[in-house]
């Protein structure tokens, strides 16, 4: 993808003064939750995604085209891409119907037209598509690992040839990375089941189910595995590769 093609917003390429109005988007979002429990939420998600993270997902955006975000929570990651690239149709999708109720209220008072959410079931949702990208942070290790693969199938189908699957999710090494990952997510709601993926054996589910796959992991200042996926869409006459 070209530098003229990727979305705005990427601190590591852009000059100081665009850095800054990244920041502001951030706090725009935060400022625009009634519920300070949710506020304090969007504080510790954008303090784990923080602009690195953002910049590193919206590089692979499209200027403009319809992108849809499974497990969106509160909706904070697609206000942001949706404020930062108003010519892009963002959709969040999530099953929590408290959440989504967030959301929308918050796009409001954003003044966003460009955001849309419902409550939804991702599966089901991907005959809305096509999409031009699908993103999931943090949800694959959340979604019970037989029903991982059904999913990223139904999610390919709603995908056009050499469109984008972006998922960012944790790593089972180092174990003390592992572990620390596993007390926040407890911490941030103990009722939520996880189960953490290998790498090499989410790639391998990937390419399987009809996407070239690179990965590659993201150092941070705090102890997570981070593993980023970038997936691409492969035609059907398409061979598969290991």
């Amino acid at each position: 993808m070209s530098e003229a093609e990727q979305a705005p917003c990427m601190a590591s390429r852009t000059p100081e003064t665009e850095r800054s109005r990244c920041s502001e988007l951030i706090l725009q979002v935060i400022r625009a939750y009634d519920s300070p429990l949710v506020r304090a939420y969007c504080w510790a998600r954008f303090w784990i995604l923080h602009q690195r993270f953002l910049d590193e997902i919206g590089q692979y955006l499209p200027r403009s085209g319809r992108i849809l975000d499974v497990g969106c929570g509160f909706g904070l990651f697609s206000m942001y891409y949706a404020l930062a690239t108003p010519e892009l149709e963002v959709y969040g999708i999530d099953l929590d119907g408290r959440r989504i109720d967030q959301a929308r209220a918050a796009a409001k008072r954003l003044g966003l037209r460009n955001v849309h959410y419902e409550v939804a079931d991702a599966a089901r949702y991907a005959d809305a598509g096509p999409f031009d990208v699908i993103y999931m942070l943090d949800i694959v290790h959340h979604i019970p690992p037989s029903s991982v693969q059904p999913l990223i199938r139904r999610l390919a189908n709603a995908l056009p040839p050499s469109r984008r699957l972006l998922i960012k999710d944790v790593g089972r090494r180092p174990a003390y990375k592992r572990w620390f990952t596993h007390a926040l997510d407890k911490l941030m709601d103990r009722k939520t089941p996880v189960s953490y993926w290998s790498p090499e054996d989410l790639q391998s589910l990937l390419a399987d189910s009809g996407f070239r796959v690179y990965r590659h992991l993201m150092v941070d200042f705090l102890p997570y595995p981070h593993v980023i996926y970038i997936c691409e869409k492969r035609a059907p006459s398409e061979t598969v590769r290991g």
